[in-house]
């Protein structure tokens, strides 16, 4: 987006820990660029088909709109529906997930990105911690792992 533009977002589930977590995350970083407004926030519960109503609403509100956050890929996707012919060209979406048709739609280029957990990671690292309880060990009440921007260059590494 340049660091310009208005911005919609896209939230899940009110409530849930991962709609709060992504939320943050991104108010966060927002804050960080002044030149880029959000002009809407509103649940879409991580559905696809409720996304496409949404994202329809809110682009009528607001036809300036150069960008959409989506808390996650199947919301992406239906924002993708929505826009049509303007998704990655004058509108630009991000996902949350890696799933395959995220993936799919980053290499589309109607996804300009989605950010991809690594599900193999995380379940080594719970089987790794699982085993250090059965041990006797302490282990941290939470335990980040990293997640991957997945954009058009390196979506063929996602496959």
């Amino acid at each position: 987006m340049s660091d310009k533009g208005e911005i919609i977002h896209l939230q899940g589930t009110p409530g849930a820990s991962a709609s709060r977590d992504r939320g943050k995350g991104f108010s966060d970083e927002i804050a960080k660029h002044s030149g880029i407004k959000v002009v809407a926030k509103q649940t879409a519960n991580f559905d696809r088909s409720k996304a496409l109503d949404v994202t329809t609403n809110l682009v009528q509100a607001h036809p300036k709109v150069t960008g959409i956050f989506a808390e996650n890929d199947e919301m992406a996707i239906g924002a993708i529906s929505a826009l049509g012919s303007k998704a990655g060209k004058s509108v630009k979406v991000v996902g949350f997930d890696g799933t395959a048709d995220g993936i799919k739609a980053v290499k589309a280029g109607t996804l300009g990105a989605t950010i991809a957990q690594q599900p193999g990671l995380l379940g080594k690292t719970a089987v790794d911690q699982a085993a250090e309880i059965l041990d006797g060990k302490e282990v941290s009440k939470t335990t980040p792992i990293k997640v991957l921007l997945v954009t058009k260059d390196n979506a063929k590494d996602y496959e």
